[in-house]
């Protein structure tokens, strides 16, 4: 593939995209990683400023994290601050693919003085579900850490039955967990009963937790506030996967005296090889059908 691509910042996801690039026959090069001392053919350590070709670049790669204020980006490979200029961008063709992690405030007010087409992969289905499987293993683990009982036979709380949900709930429901799925949306209810799991309206939320060993809220929304909280046994524990700042009221949980863990990010966390290169499928995969099909449904204009 005779493509060229800039991965600006990041950690250790955005090395084994670089690396999968690679081996897709794509050019890349890397602002942001100059901790990073390993040497690889097809792959260049840059500054971007006049040692990158930009109007031949095909796609430009922010982490996961996405755009930040003042346009910075997590860099965890760097010493310095790692910016992504608007004069970059601009001498890149149209064609160029654009691509972020997540949407951020910043994102939304580059994307209108930028006119420039974004891919949020983190939005697509087929990352998420991909990624449920390490978010899964990674909750598996910090209740096996943070926990003196076993995962079976434990009363686990599953709030919200999305993609991430969904695996969370089958695989603690598979070491014999007793699983009940708390959700608003009629068609994850549907889902949850179809596969045999207990369900529950959010509304009883406040009566269910009273028995609750463990919670693992999915939901980016407030779900767990005070008086959900104040209704927990104090051994519980809870882990909020949700995207930041999570749904769990976290400073109540902490004066009452029960664990409650801010846990975004999973698949980067526990498994940054596997999660990285379910990235990289993806990414080249849109690099293959650039100039062949529309862009992809989640980019924003």
């Amino acid at each position: 593939m005779d493509k060229k691509a800039v991965i600006i910042g990041g950690d250790a996801r955005q090395v084994e995209i670089a690396l999968s690039l690679r081996e897709a026959g794509v050019t890349v090069f890397l602002i942001g990683f100059d901790r990073w001392n390993r040497e690889e053919a097809g792959i260049v350590k840059v500054s971007g400023n006049g040692d990158v070709p930009w109007s031949q670049i095909d796609a430009i790669l922010l982490p996961v994290s996405g755009l930040k204020k003042g346009n910075t980006v997590e860099a965890q490979f760097s010493s310095m601050e790692i910016v992504l200029e608007e004069a970059w961008v601009q001498q890149t063709k149209e064609s160029c693919l654009l691509m972020t992690g997540i949407q951020t405030e910043q994102l939304e007010k580059v994307t209108v003085e930028w006119k420039r087409r974004w891919i949020k992969l983190l939005e697509r289905d087929d990352v998420a579900i991909y990624n449920s499987v390490p978010s899964a293993e990674g909750t598996l683990l910090m209740a096996l850490r943070e926990t003196n009982i076993t995962i079976h036979r434990s009363n686990t709380v599953v709030l919200g039955l999305g993609r991430t949900g969904l695996t969370i709930a089958h695989t603690f429901s598979a070491l014999g967990a007793y699983v009940k799925v708390g959700t608003a949306v009629p068609a994850e209810k549907a889902r949850a009963q179809a596969l045999g799991m207990e369900t529950f309206d959010l509304g009883e939320l406040n009566s269910i937790i009273e028995s609750a060993d463990i919670c693992i809220n999915t939901i980016p929304a407030p779900v767990l506030k005070e008086e959900t909280i104040v209704q927990m046994p104090s051994h519980c524990l809870i882990i909020d996967v949700a995207s930041y700042p999570g749904g769990t009221d976290f400073k109540y949980a902490k004066q009452r005296g029960i664990k409650a863990l801010l846990a975004p990010g999973l698949p980067g966390a526990v498994a940054p090889k596997t999660a990285g290169q379910i990235l990289a499928n993806v990414i080249t995969q849109l690099l293959a059908e650039q100039g062949t099909t529309k862009e992809d449904g989640n980019a924003v204009s």
